[in-house]
């Protein structure tokens, strides 16, 4: 089928942060699929787009989708933006895309803002990292999903809004190792965007210190666990020379039982030896 959806990142703050490609494609699209069709009109009235909007929003998306895909049937070709960033990341717009792609249509990315990866470029963390967005509302369910995520062995990554921001950066402080760093990057890309590296433990009385420092969007960034931070010569030695003889998993496993080495930071090492 010829007709495509579009999925098309819009900017996270600063509306120069648009592509050309992303101006382009919302104005020869038939139709806008957004989150909120007030604050997608103040950006298309910006560029001058008078392209038709449908809303698509969290709690009508199962709906708005079957008019997405009619749509896509008639062989119009459809857009899809959320208020701001890249749409179906901790955003809706996911449940639409995975129906688009089951029912035969082409899906076609237009990429460009993202407030986590705009985060990671300022942070200053290296390797690998997991996007967790938003962690459960409830205190009982992010407390339990932060000890699940100490055991990985990476930079975490996370969205947060200002009325949770002075509870969840204390779960994070209490929660995780002492020695980890956080940046805490607030209203990327606006007129009060701030951007901050410090130890875990000082972020909460950093927030406390000005209340302007707990307004706005936030993005979140910790630290990998300190035992992340590389193993030793002898650990890296007995690992490649286990890989030439077993597999990936078996081979970290062993490694731990030998080094006393965390078995997720030797098994994440085995498969950067093994190429991924």
């Amino acid at each position: 089928m010829s007709a495509t959806l579009f999925i098309v990142a819009t900017p996270i703050g600063n509306l120069s942060d648009i592509t050309l490609r992303a101006l382009e494609t919302l104005r020869s699209v038939a139709v806008i699929a957004c989150e909120d069709t007030r604050h997608a009109r103040r950006l298309l009235d910006h560029y001058g787009i008078r392209t038709p909007l449908l809303a698509l929003y969290e709690h009508n998306e199962r709906q708005a989708t079957e008019r997405l895909i009619a749509l896509l049937g008639e062989g119009k070709d459809v857009a899809l933006i959320s208020d701001a960033g890249t749409p179906a990341v901790s955003d809706p717009g996911a449940l639409a895309v995975a129906a688009v792609h089951a029912a035969g249509f082409r899906v076609s990315p237009i990429p460009g803002a993202n407030a986590a990866i705009a985060a990671l470029s300022a942070a200053g963390f290296e390797g690998p990292f997991c996007f967790v967005g938003f962690l459960p509302t409830k205190v009982g369910a992010r407390r339990t999903a932060l000890r699940q995520l100490k055991m990985l062995p990476v930079n975490l990554v996370f969205y947060e809004a200002p009325h949770r921001i002075v509870e969840t950066v204390a779960d994070l402080a209490s929660l995780l190792e002492p020695e980890r760093e956080i940046v805490i990057a607030r209203e990327l890309t606006k007129l009060f965007e701030e951007i901050v590296r410090l130890p875990l433990l000082a972020a909460p009385a950093w927030l406390a210190a000005d209340e302007n420092r707990r307004r706005g969007e936030f993005v979140l960034l910790v630290s990998g666990p300190p035992s992340c931070q590389g193993l030793d010569a002898e650990s890296e030695r007995i690992l490649e020379l286990l890989l030439t003889e077993l597999p990936v998993k078996t081979a970290a496993k062993l490694a731990a039982e030998i080094t006393g080495k965390s078995k997720n930071e030797l098994y994440a090492r085995a498969l950067e030896m093994k190429g991924g």
